[in-house]
């Protein structure tokens, strides 16, 4: 619990009226209870009942308050209760005594007082500066650049010292006449500059340039160097990035290329024999042909990868109808009747984006997802959703399908593709690493698993063109990979066809 004079040793003194009243309330009272006192002890003696009042007074309104709290005492003691009484004078050397003691002790409280206020001033003073260099510690330290916290640290200085403005510059900055310039240093290295308002007046200026200052370097010197090492660790982080990224492109095209590479060289020598026959002349080209399309669309795909990857692929827009899209990609992986149903709206509305992306997506989902099927025809199906508002959702089942395949999220008018296979499914943990350059998932039908880069490059090429796409999957259930469009114009029809067709014969 606070001592009472906690409260009267305050770092700021009382407004001197109060104080004026106070002292001549304190000096009155003290006068009155002489009387009564002067009845069991000598009068001389009694001099020290006007000491507490002097106290009260020295350490609540600063020491001349207290001296002239003394003085009074002085002349209210020799006047009611010296002899002679009534009267400002003294006859007895003892009394004089008495009195003089009397001040020299007033003095002295006062003098007390004074100092221990001017040192509660100080320690208060002291204590706002080691709270205001924590919390600038906090904000300059936190990890985001010098440069976006200097404002706020600035503003809490000028609020702690009591300025109207203060400015903290990485640059080095020159004085004018509304603002007085601190060079901030570590050493011979110039760190910044604290800008301070130049009618500050000399003692916040002189606090701001004995204690303020020093730590304020210290922290900037800190932050740079913090800068400085994030800088380092993300070039390394990249640096390294780049080399996992290196090593797995390696590996990739020294197996995926070798692969069709030994397979043409090695029919393009059996097909010169002259004992094979006709049919086994046509198997060989067309291994040749099968192998040369595969080697073809791995190289696209490094191609698109290395483009979206340094932010080059920019979507040429221009109005596209979704279905012709598929259609293009089924025809490009060539697809047989029986591999893919296709169920479409009718009137589906176009979209704006960049049909050659597009088209590189549809195929790279359409080819996965024919190498997982496991022997069943995988599910094409197009249509518009018009959403008001939060999240729609729609569970359909077909013929043993087991998945909510209608599980946007989001709002708006949206076009939505759903490719679906009735394969072995994908387990959560690997639902968002399938879209990872190189990652390869699962064991696909006939054994040939891919370069692990068709996903990533069709999520790429659809969020460069406004969407989104993601798996949704139950193991052992096959998995279903759904792209959503943005639509820019309201859907022409909301009709949609039940029956699936085969390819090259959509619903429309």
């Amino acid at each position: 619990m606070a001592s009472p004079f906690g409260y009267l040793l305050g770092s700021e003194p009382q407004p001197r009226r109060v104080g004026a009243l106070v002292a001549l309330l304190a000096v009155a009272l003290c006068t009155l209870i002489v009387y009564p006192l002067k009845q069991i002890a000598p009068v001389v003696s009694l001099s020290v009942v006007y000491l507490p009042a002097v106290l009260v007074v020295s350490a609540s309104w600063g020491g001349w308050m207290g001296a002239g709290a003394g003085v009074l005492s002085a002349l209210a003691f020799n006047f009611f209760h010296l002899p002679p009484t009534g009267q400002l004078t003294i006859r007895n050397a003892d009394n004089w005594v008495a009195l003089i003691t009397f001040l020299i002790v007033a003095w002295l409280v006062s003098s007390v007082a004074e100092v221990t206020r001017a040192r509660a001033r100080e320690a208060i003073e002291r204590r706002r500066e080691a709270d205001l260099a924590a919390e600038m510690a906090r904000l300059l330290l936190r990890g985001n650049p010098l440069a976006v916290d200097l404002p706020a640290a600035a503003a809490r200085l000028a609020q702690v010292l009591g300025l109207s403005a203060v400015k903290i510059e990485i640059a080095t900055v020159e004085g004018d006449d509304r603002h007085l310039a601190f060079p901030l240093r570590d050493g011979g290295r110039r760190l910044g500059t604290l800008l301070a308002p130049a009618d500050a007046g000399e003692e916040k200026l002189r606090r701001l340039q004995e204690r303020v200052v020093p730590a304020l370097e210290a922290l900037m010197s800190a932050a740079l160097e913090r800068e400085a090492l994030l800088t380092d660790v993300v070039e390394n982080a990249a640096l390294r990035r780049a080399d996992v990224v290196k090593t797995a492109l390696l590996r990739a095209v020294s197996h995926d290329l070798r692969s069709p590479l030994t397979a043409i060289s090695t029919a393009s020598e059996a097909i010169t024999s002259p004992t094979l026959t006709e049919q086994e002349r046509l198997e060989m080209a067309g291994i040749i042909q099968q192998e040369a399309g595969r080697l073809s669309r791995l190289v696209d795909n490094l191609l698109d990868l290395s483009r979206l990857e340094a932010g080059v692929a920019e979507p040429q827009a221009q109005w596209s109808a979704v279905d012709e899209l598929i259609q293009r990609a089924l025809q490009e992986i060539a697809a047989k009747p029986d591999e893919f149903a296709l169920t479409i709206d009718r009137e589906l509305p176009m979209v704006n984006a960049d049909p050659v992306q597009l088209e590189r997506a549809f195929v790279n989902v359409l080819e996965n997802a024919r190498r997982h099927c496991g022997g069943h025809p995988v599910s094409v199906r197009a249509r518009a959703v018009r959403t008001i508002a939060g999240a729609r959702s729609e569970a359909r089942a077909t013929s043993g399908e087991r998945l909510s395949l209608d599980g946007e999220q989001g709002s708006g008018d949206r076009l939505i593709v759903r490719v679906v296979d009735r394969g072995p499914g994908i387990p959560p943990a690997q639902l968002e690493r399938v879209f990872e350059p190189f990652y390869r998932a699962g064991t696909p039908q006939g054994g040939h698993r891919g370069s692990g880069l068709g996903l990533a490059i069709a999520r790429g090429f659809t969020e460069a063109n406004g969407g989104r796409l993601h798996a949704e999957s139950l193991p052992g259930q096959g998995t279903s990979f759904v792209f959503e469009l943005p639509l820019e114009e309201p859907a022409r029809g909301a009709a949609a066809a039940e029956e699936p067709v085969p390819v090259g014969r959509p619903t429309r």
